[in-house]
């Protein structure tokens, strides 16, 4: 179907974001990875005069948020309500333009999961069966795919969870992992059987081939398109629909005493119990946002949601019968950070809370960024160094400088009233021609989920305006041409508004600042996205403008080295904790002690052993003798670094030969919190005498 027939059929979009779950906030990798395109795009629809129902809300169910309550000895109520809490402030703080933003603990969600199930569960479409699960003594429990660590049957991955290694992202069963451990008490757990509900994946795996393989094969994403076909092709399997828990939405039949539905069920349907709580709360009809094939119905993810949304989903609202299916599933890659895996539970992160109290008023900046580095096609590394030079090169160089000198000098020449232009030159009508031109330049990069390319075709406009005023030169040509003045800085203020309407998807802030500027509110009929292209002029003659103001700052050195330092500090950290302290030895009486001579020493000497990597020989004064210690410390220290060294000296252990050289004695060394080889020093200001005897 070719994309202008498609733009036309489509009367309203319903428009989802993944469900971020509640047990932690929302970083970088979430933000470039979902939250930011499907913002672009739904804001873009808005601009084209569409319906649009933009949908998310928190994820509140599932076995990571009862760990976290476990480990923090409060309640699953608690952990949700904390996060849930945090996370919708921050997406209003950073301008995601939900319609909704709704959460699964919710009565009307839990009432519509419930009907859902009910009406497959009626309809036969479930197959009920007893199988065999993981079991752990110790916790009295059946253990959640999340309450499981083994090793990844593909990978060999030792900390893969039951239901999928994060390490080479595949999916399994908790059963197919290599010795399983129970996350709650360490135990190795047993199986043992339980009854539970399967939605056979294998019954629509003919639909899912023609609906997908064949249906979508030139329109969706090439990574998502692989990894579905990759799915189908191993052949589908009935997959689970309930679990053993006491935390989520209890299964509604007989015999689901004990159960709740099992997360992956229950959160996508928490896309249409928001969509009814945004319609009850507007006054609409939520059917038609899912249940009229007019609807275009979109799912912005990361690429780990790719089965779900586009195979299990997909499957669900098949077997209900009365919903319509996901035009696209637009997925992104993963995003690192500074050369390494964004982790949460390592810190190594850039949380959004954090970032709006640090960055105050530079959403936008935060926005640009990560989109002009989107992981559209393949995982892609943000580092603070390109946020800077996006922000200072870009934005402040070219976007804010070209609107601040429009600005300027229409109130320098003109005290603010755009000029009546007289004959257009050759460039002007370039120029306007050029500028009429991007709309559709940029629709066709976001139309086809390329929000990276529409990032830059933007730029590129404000590239176009100081290209044209830096070739017409206003501020030399008033001088001898009042008249050419006046067009050319019509022309511009054109560029400018053109700017002030394109920017609103991509610079939210920006772009109302802008429109603030140029007084767009008085300009009705030009401040949709095609009215660039249609009306004949967007700031007309004798409109007024207002005074500048700085669009956007630069971002100074300091600022990024304060968030290196912040990371950097996170890496310490997770180093110190990894570092393993060596178990006590067993018990000695004071009497055992009491044989070890220790002293002070001075290092005399040093040289390295022949043809070896490791060893030092040492000449120690030790206060009674001058002695030869052979010392394994060559790899940290060179010998230069350890002459006049104050250390620590055994000097009764009896003397050993290593490489013909015989070692009397034994200096004593540590590590540090990153593993490095210290001494164990007397004293660092000599103050202790050689000789002198340590106990």
């Amino acid at each position: 179907m070719c994309l202008q027939k498609e733009k036309m059929m489509s009367k309203r979009y319903t428009i989802t974001a993944a469900l971020p779950y509640t047990n932690g906030p929302i970083h970088i990798g979430h933000l470039a990875g979902v939250y930011v395109p499907a913002d672009i795009y739904a804001r873009y629809q808005r601009l084209q005069g569409k319906d649009v129902a933009f949908i998310c809300g928190s994820d509140e169910h599932g076995v990571p948020i009862t760990i976290k309550a476990k480990k923090e000895g409060v309640t699953p109520q608690d952990i949700v309500d904390k996060y849930h809490a945090i996370i919708k402030q921050s997406f209003l703080d950073f301008g995601i333009s939900f319609d909704n933003y709704s959460r699964t603990t919710a009565k009307i969600h839990h009432d519509t999961a419930s009907d859902f199930f009910k009406t497959l569960y009626d309809k036969g479409e479930f197959v009920e069966e007893v199988t065999e699960q993981l079991y752990d003594a110790e916790a009295n429990q059946f253990l959640a795919d999340r309450f499981v660590i083994g090793t990844c049957p593909k990978c060999g991955n030792e900390e893969s969870y039951g239901d999928q290694c994060e390490n080479c992202g595949t999916s399994h069963n908790a059963t197919d992992l290599i010795n399983p451990k129970s996350a709650i008490t360490g135990a190795t757990p047993t199986l043992k059987e339980t009854k539970h509900w399967f939605l056979p994946l294998d019954k629509h795996e003919a639909f899912l081939k023609e609906w997908i393989l064949v249906g979508h094969k030139k329109d969706w994403k090439s990574n998502v398109y692989g990894q579905c076909k990759s799915w189908i092709d191993d052949g589908l399997r009935p997959r689970a629909v309930t679990r053993d828990l006491d935390w989520g939405i209890p299964v509604p039949v007989e015999g689901g005493e004990g159960k709740v539905l099992y997360v992956w069920f229950d959160a996508p349907i928490g896309y249409i119990s928001a969509t009814k709580e945004w319609a009850e709360r507007e006054g609409k009809d939520w059917e038609p946002y899912w249940k009229d094939e007019n609807t275009k119905l979109l799912h912005f993810i990361g690429k780990d949601n790719i089965v779900f949304h586009c195979i299990i989903f997909p499957a669900m609202l098949k077997a209900e019968g009365s919903y319509i299916l996901p035009n696209n599933v637009p997925a992104n890659e993963f995003l690192n950070l500074e050369g390494n895996k964004l982790s949460t539970s390592k810190n190594w992160a850039v949380w959004l809370h954090e970032y709006l109290q640090e960055f105050p008023d530079k959403q936008d900046v935060l926005r640009y960024a990560l989109t002009a580095n989107a992981p559209e096609t393949k995982d892609n590394d943000f580092t603070w160094k390109d946020f800077q030079a996006r922000n200072n090169n870009e934005l402040v160089a070219i976007f804010g400088n070209f609107i601040n000198r429009v600005v300027v000098l229409t109130n320098k020449y003109y005290e603010g009233v755009v000029p009546q232009p007289n004959e257009f030159s050759a460039i002007d009508e370039e120029t306007l021609a050029t500028l009429k031109a991007f709309p559709a330049v940029i629709a066709s990069s976001i139309e086809r989920y390329r929000f990276r390319e529409a990032s830059q075709e933007l730029m590129n406009l404000a590239r176009l305006g100081n290209k044209y005023l830096a070739d017409e030169e206003p501020w030399k040509v008033i001088k001898e041409d009042d008249a050419r003045v006046q067009t050319i800085m019509y022309v511009a203020l054109q560029i400018a508004s053109a700017l002030a309407i394109l920017s609103e998807p991509f610079l939210p802030f920006t772009s109302k600042k802008l429109k603030d500027i140029l007084c767009h509110s008085e300009l009705v009929e030009a401040s949709t996205w095609n009215s660039i292209s249609e009306v004949l002029e967007l700031l007309p003659a004798n409109h007024t403008i207002g005074k500048a103001e700085l669009l956007f700052t630069k971002i100074e050195d300091k600022d990024v080295q304060f968030q290196l330092d912040k990371l950097e500090a996170s890496k310490k950290a997770n180093e110190a904790a990894k570092k393993k302290v060596e178990p006590q030895k067993d018990e000695i009486t004071f009497d055992d002690f009491s044989k070890l001579d220790i002293r002070v020493g001075t290092i005399l000497e040093a040289t390295k052993m022949p043809k070896t990597k490791k060893l030092l020989v040492l000449k120690v004064d030790t206060g009674f003798d001058t002695r030869t210690i052979v010392s394994g410390i060559a790899e940290s220290f060179s010998p230069e670094e350890v002459i006049g060294k104050k250390v620590t000296v055994l000097v009764n252990l009896a003397p050993r030969v290593l490489r013909g050289v015989e070692s009397q004695g034994m200096i004593l060394m540590t590590e540090d919190e990153s593993g490095n080889l210290m001494f164990v020093s007397p004293d660092e200001h000599d103050k202790v005498s050689n000789g002198l005897s340590i106990s």
